[in-house]
């Protein structure tokens, strides 16, 4: 990640591109070595030169595509630039990779090496299947493709553990190859396609039943049997208790498409704890965020701040810190001016937001994250301890009323100020907004109600299969009034415990398969046309 964060260009196969970008720095130059996409070269960023890839398609004959990754590499490292070449997996089992690095060496082109984990060693590890046990089994590492008779006969007369690189069309035959080659027919055997993804599924068999079971399965045959997939063999490999040790594969949303209908700010915590779930987020601003039609009265409220004029300060959103802390920088000013005021947050996030602003607030709910649960512990107004009765609260142009009154009722002066207002966003693209209405979401989070509003209008009404989650009553009621099903309520209104119920959920919904003796599916795949359409609860 250090390396990917200095990188001024960025040299990566597609299948690993999408990944690596997430943890470069704004402005890097990628470039795509695919061969199978002449135009793979894109600039992000001003003033960035767009590099020109040569890839497989316009190579002389007889010059491997893979020399054009290491010219790419040393024509921008010559110009002055950090150059990052990702492979995927381990760069010590990469095929090219010694040759790229033999040319940048005879080029004089220094470099270093990040090693990574090998598919071999990372798949079996998400599959939930360990290589060796506590005798300290022997393995042997093969490439179905290359590998030659002589390497079938030593692995067929040894009792080792074998990690077998195939396709799903070859990995039958490499099981035929197997017991040809002395390994008994009912030796277990797991194959994973897609390991280490949200898509990773994995088979348990044998050598002898594979082919058998990948046809039950429907899975072959099939156009994408080209597909890599890594099959373990071996009676010592503990195949067998793959279902208790099959983490990845048993998370609560394992490959769930959840829909996040939030601001991206917003989205991005939650949609950290979702992923941990094993979830696949999918952020949809429903809301944009803009400037009140009249700022004076944000900049009064401001300057009175500086000058004295409050007691309090009450944040009852991120959006309303980052109002404040824009217009604190449109000032000059910074977290110190706040010195001698007291600040209240409405909950975690909008404090998390004060932290990284330089501010701890003094008070935070400790019930309820709500309006109400901050007026549960705010102190009444005492004039013998309260030098000022007024207190500032910076908010969105339709926010309620329920604070005011509640600190009017304690005795303090309010001055309600709109920091800033909230429009609806644009439709998100084409494919989204039929997702959303065809059912290719396995859930929706709703956060507020008006996420229900916003986004039914902007988007369409999720389809029936969607779960719908809700973060409490009021929101509910809104999403049953827009015809929708509430099938999860968080017990509290906060979005983190929003996603923990979603899990709870997703957890009670695979549970019941499973003792049904149904297979584990989402959602999304009981939806007209999805090619398993079994009732699950």
């Amino acid at each position: 990640m250090e390396a990917l964060a200095n990188a001024d260009v960025l040299v990566a196969e597609h299948e690993v591109l999408d990944v690596v970008r997430r943890h470069a720095r704004q402005g890097v130059a990628e470039v795509q070595t695919d061969a199978a996409d002449s135009s793979a070269a894109t600039a992000t960023g001003t003033g960035t030169p767009q590099l020109t890839v040569v890839d497989g398609a316009s190579t002389t004959a007889g010059d491997p595509a893979v020399r054009d990754a290491a010219h790419l590499v040393m024509e921008a490292a010559r110009g002055g630039r950090r150059v990052v070449r990702a492979v995927s997996g381990d760069v010590g089992l990469d095929s090219y990779a010694a040759e790229e690095m033999l040319a940048c060496a005879a080029a004089g082109v220094p470099f270093e090496v990040v090693p990574g984990i090998a598919a071999a060693v990372g798949v079996p590890a998400y599959a939930g299947v360990p290589l060796r046990d506590a005798q300290g089994t022997d393995v042997r590492f093969v490439d179905a493709r290359t590998a030659s008779d002589r390497c079938w006969t030593e692995i067929g007369a040894s009792d080792g553990t074998v990690v077998v690189s195939a396709t799903l069309d070859t990995v039958a035959a490499t099981a035929g190859e197997l017991v040809s080659a002395g390994r008994k027919p009912d030796t277990p055997m797991t194959v994973t396609v897609a390991g280490t993804t949200t898509r990773q599924r994995t088979w348990t068999a044998t050598l002898g039943t594979i082919a058998q079971t990948l046809k039950q399965a429907k899975v072959l045959p099939s156009p994408e049997g080209g597909r890599p997939v890594i099959a373990v063999v071996g009676e010592r490999s503990s195949a067998a208790q793959r279902d208790q040790l099959a983490w990845f594969e048993s998370k609560p949303l394992f490959g769930w498409k959840v829909l996040v209908p939030r601001t991206k700010e917003q989205a991005a915590s939650l949609s950290d704890q979702l992923r941990s779930y094993g979830a696949v987020p999918h952020e949809v601003p429903t809301i944009a965020v803009e400037p009140p039609r009249t700022p004076q009265q944000m900049e009064r409220a401001v300057k009175g701040l500086v000058t004295g004029r409050y007691e309090w300060i009450a944040f009852t959103s991120v959006n309303a810190v980052k109002a404040v802390r824009e217009k604190f920088e449109e000032y000059g000013l910074d977290a110190r001016a706040f010195a001698g005021i007291k600040v209240a947050a409405v909950g975690e996030q909008t404090a998390a937001a004060l932290v990284a602003f330089g501010v701890k607030p003094d008070l935070v709910p400790s019930g309820e994250q709500s309006a109400a649960g901050l007026l549960e512990d705010w102190p009444p107004y005492d004039p013998v301890f309260d030098p000022i009765d007024r207190v500032f609260l910076p908010r969105a142009d339709i926010a309620t009323e329920t604070l005011v009154a509640g600190l009017i009722e304690l005795g303090w002066e309010v001055d309600d100020v709109t920091a800033y207002r909230t429009v609806r966003a644009s439709p998100p693209p084409a494919e989204t907004r039929e997702a959303i209405k065809g059912g290719g979401f396995d859930a929706v989070l709703f956060t507020s109600s008006s996420t229900v509003r916003n986004l039914v209008g902007i988007a369409g009404k999720p389809h029936n299969v969607t779960v719908i989650a809700c973060i409490g009553p009021a929101t509910a009621k809104t999403a049953e009034e827009h015809g929708l099903r509430v099938d999860v309520m968080a017990p509290e209104p906060s979005v983190h415990k929003l996603a923990e119920a979603l899990a709870d959920f997703g957890a009670r919904r695979r549970l019941a398969a499973l003792e049904a003796g149904d297979p584990v599916t989402r959602p999304s795949e009981r939806r007209p046309g999805s090619r398993r359409r079994r009732s699950t609860t």
